[in-house]
């Protein structure tokens, strides 16, 4: 199991490389002056706390080298500068998952007032219960190409042929990338036209580019030895899902499938949300109905609020958040009368190599997760959806204690205009 970085009650020795240094000490985690302070003191503060236990944070905080513009090359066309997004921190928050394991401070971009506040109240609540499991169980990014016969006999015809060739698919796949694998090929026939669902692994990488030039490759090498030529095709022809809400993820994983849970104590839902285990359940139950109206995909309160935050931070194609949402969340009542409540992602397209990740901050970002070098992506994916679990349990603690207008109001409105008169009650989005 790999060890992540913790948060020591002693600074931690400043890390060599791009990576914060896994620091062993078992200690009750630090924690940062409240959310809701956004005095300078308390900003700097927290600056220097993350400096103290060895992170890397001069681009976050505005004091790094400008950023070359042709290194941007490949990334942006046009380019003028950078939009600029308030990057908060919340945590720290325990993480006992299969590749995500100690306590990790989470930078969380977002305008959206009452987001940190309600992720470090969460955060706070889960840790007295000695953290959430995690475990990123499942890696495949997929393209579905097709190709249209003159009638259905050519099609079938191809259907038959194809499976055989599917070592040389491999083969093809394989010589697109260092990283690039073919795993598995699924066929669907629709009168004339044979949709192709492939499937790959793609290391650390999100992968999108990489599958697509290599489903170019098998594309092209299908072409130059199927018996009979296609009408048309094309590389891709949406049944992959990308970046669209669909349930196809459900049958296994597109990009990353990661898993969070955790069993919270009456007791604990008492002191941090005001309510009780039924409450809770109950409010959750409406919401399932509520979701089944709209036709959604996928059952979730705020998973969206989650991953926007970190996908922006992390470098992450924010477009996939619309997939990524396609996600199951169960909160349930033990005979025990304590609350057990998970959050289930089968489709989150994330990588901590290529795309975005290696902008300035957003390798900062990714450092302070301990999610940097080879084998971190599905410990990024785990941390998703701890993230995301979180969010679920305060906006339904929220909604069960009749505390998610009010903590809007005085942390979402008051806070944009009045300065501290903006802080939001302790009880309604912070921990006492």
């Amino acid at each position: 199991m790999t060890e992540a970085t913790r948060i020591p009650d002693t600074p931690a020795a400043p890390p060599t490389g791009d990576e914060a240094a896994p620091v062993t000490a078992a200690a009750a985690p630090r924690r940062l002056p409240s959310t809701t302070d956004m005095s300078r003191e308390a900003r700097d503060t927290r600056r220097e706390r993350l400096r103290a236990d060895g992170f890397r944070i001069d681009h976050l905080c505005g004091d790094g080298a400008e950023v070359d513009p042709g290194s941007l090359a490949g990334s942006i066309e046009g380019f003028i500068g950078f939009a600029q997004v308030p990057v908060g921190v919340a945590g720290p928050v325990r993480i006992r998952g299969l590749r995500a394991e100690g306590d990790f401070m989470i930078p969380i971009a977002t305008t959206e007032g009452t987001l940190v506040a309600s992720f470090q109240h969460a955060f706070n609540a889960m840790n007295r219960c000695g953290g959430a499991a995690a475990a990123c169980t499942q890696e495949q990014t997929g393209r579905s190409p097709c190709f249209s016969f003159t009638d259905l006999a050519s099609a079938t015809a191809f259907a038959r042929w194809v499976p055989g060739q599917f070592a040389a698919m491999q083969a093809v796949a394989a010589g697109t990338s260092r990283y690039c694998r073919l795993r598995s090929l699924r066929i669907s026939v629709m009168a004339n036209t044979v949709y192709l669902v492939l499937e790959y692994s793609t290391g650390d990488a999100a992968g999108q580019n990489m599958v697509t030039l290599a489903t170019q490759a098998v594309c092209q090498h299908l072409l130059g030895a199927m018996p009979q030529q296609p009408v048309s095709w094309l590389v891709e022809s949406v049944l992959s899902g990308d970046k669209r809400a669909s349930a196809h993820a459900f049958l296994g994983a597109r990009g990353r499938n990661a898993s969070a849970e955790i069993v919270l104590p009456a007791k604990q839902i008492a002191r941090y949300w005001r309510t009780d285990t039924d409450a809770m359940v109950r409010a959750w139950n409406q919401a399932i109905v509520g979701s089944a109206q709209t036709g959604a995909v996928g059952v979730q309160g705020n998973v969206a609020n989650a991953l926007a935050a970190l996908f922006i931070a992390c470098g992450q194609d924010v477009a996939c958040v619309a997939e990524a949402v396609t996600s199951v969340t169960r909160i349930e009542r033990l005979p025990t009368g304590d609350l057990y409540a998970s959050v289930t992602l089968p489709n989150l397209i994330v990588g901590t190599v290529g795309g975005g990740t290696y902008l300035p901050t957003a390798r900062e970002c990714l450092s302070m997760l301990g999610c940097t070098g080879t084998g971190s992506a599905g410990r990024f994916a785990e941390i998703c959806a701890v993230v995301a679990l979180a969010g679920e349990l305060s906006i339904c603690g929220a909604m069960a204690s009749g505390a998610f207008a009010g903590a809007h109001a005085a942390g979402g409105r008051k806070g944009r205009t009045s300065g501290t008169e903006g802080a939001a009650p302790a009880a309604d989005i912070t921990a006492s």
